[in-house]
């Protein structure tokens, strides 16, 4: 197992910068019960760019780096969340992805952050990459607007072997303008996961940045939600650096990586998660993917594009409406 760098030590000095300054970030600290420390980033607190930025790179453990610019999608100007890493498979499959489901009774919550490498979940990806982090603090970050139950802080200390005042809990409501930066900032991240499924060598993956708008404010969640998931989809682009020594196959893999690869593209998430009657799983799993996708083979110095930015789907999924 790899453990020369340890997610959760460098997310931990970005995190202390969100409790010694939560007035500037606009995010509220407390204790649970046990003595946890909660982050809430959009729930009574306001949550914004800063700490959703900020917050994008703890969920990428401390090794990636994530900047707030300005992009023009076809005749929007839309804020935007631009990221880059030197270390794309530990920041991303190693700590960014959202793949701990939390249920305790009626509470569910998706997962992500540097504490998956202490909990190793899911541990076939911990196996693949192999790595774990070794640290005596953790952090996890939580789409929910609700908070934890003690029952699931103790479990996240249990899953993660750390004392209840070295455990941070990060909440990231979706209908925040934090919660919808963080997710923005996961573009990388989803085209590696879509590039694995695809049967990429993930080790083969040398440097990564990615970017994607940030979607405006939605008070409902469903809708919050759906217009995230639209950013990455229509207005994602994501490049990658590999070693490929067969670029024949690397070819075939560009052109099934873009969103544009599934049936279901082109039309808002909204409408097709209500296809599938808001069942993910029944979402063709080819959907999830930047709109485009770059990869540089760094073996042969050819660089191959493939996809498209989709500025009606953006528009109409952002609500614009222009006169």
């Amino acid at each position: 197992m790899k453990k020369a760098l340890s997610v959760n030590r460098l997310a931990w000095k970005l995190l202390e910068k969100l409790l010694e300054n939560p007035e500037f970030y606009e995010v509220k600290v407390e204790k649970s019960k046990s003595g946890t420390t909660i982050v809430d980033a959009g729930m009574e607190a306001k949550g914004g760019f800063e700490a959703g930025r900020l917050i994008t790179q703890i969920c990428m453990g401390g090794c990636g780096k994530a900047k707030i610019v300005c992009k023009q999608y076809g005749e929007l100007e839309l804020a935007s969340i631009f990221v880059y890493t030197d270390h794309p498979v530990i920041a991303t499959l190693g700590s960014q992805y959202a793949g701990w489901q939390i249920r305790e009774g009626d509470y569910f919550a998706i997962g992500s952050g540097p504490a998956r490498a202490l909990a190793l979940k899911p541990k076939e990806i911990y196996k693949e990459i192999e790595y774990q982090d070794d640290f005596d603090k953790a952090i996890v970050v939580l789409e929910t607007d609700k908070r934890p139950p003690e029952a699931v802080i103790e479990r996240f200390l249990r899953d993660c072997n750390v004392s209840t005042e070295n455990l941070a809990v990060i909440l990231t409501p979706t209908v925040s303008l934090a919660g919808a930066t963080q997710v923005s900032g996961r573009t990388v991240e989803t085209g590696i996961h879509k590039l694995r499924r695809l049967g990429l060598d993930v080790s083969t993956i040398l440097y990564s940045w990615g970017i994607a708008p940030i979607p405006p404010i939605h008070p409902k969640f469903t809708k919050a939600m759906a217009r995230t998931n639209d950013a990455i989809l229509y207005g994602g682009t994501a490049y990658y650096s590999i070693e490929c020594d067969d670029e024949e196959e690397l070819k075939k893999i560009v052109e099934k990586t873009p969103s544009k690869a599934s049936k279901s593209c082109g039309r808002p998430f909204m409408e097709i998660l209500k296809e599938a009657n808001y069942d993910f799983y029944k979402i063709d799993p080819d959907l999830f993917a930047p709109a485009v996708i770059v990869i540089n083979n760094a073996t042969t110095g050819n660089t191959f594009q493939n996809g498209e930015i989709n500025v009606k789907a953006l528009i109409e999924s952002f609500g614009f409406k222009t006169y």
